[in-house]
């Protein structure tokens, strides 16, 4: 995943960690979301907590992608 989106512009907001996540945890972005979107968990501290307790995830980046998966409309 390039750190830019594909009008070319940099990428901005919780995707712009998407880069740094794939490359520490050797994970593709979509596979984190779906973790999220599957987990049991509800609450954005719940979700985040998870990651990185059970999964090795600095705060950022678990934040990052709860933020992001849940404005998909992956979790509520």
């Amino acid at each position: 995943m390039s750190r830019y989106a594909v009008s070319g512009t940099p990428r901005k907001g919780p995707a712009s960690y998407f880069p740094s996540i794939e490359k520490k945890y050797g994970r593709p972005i979509e596979e984190w979301k779906g973790m999220i979107r599957t987990s049991p968990l509800t609450k954005h501290t719940e979700l985040v907590n998870w990651l990185k307790s059970e999964h090795g995830l600095g705060r950022g980046h678990a934040n990052a992608l709860v933020v992001h998966t849940r404005a998909e409309g992956g979790s509520d």
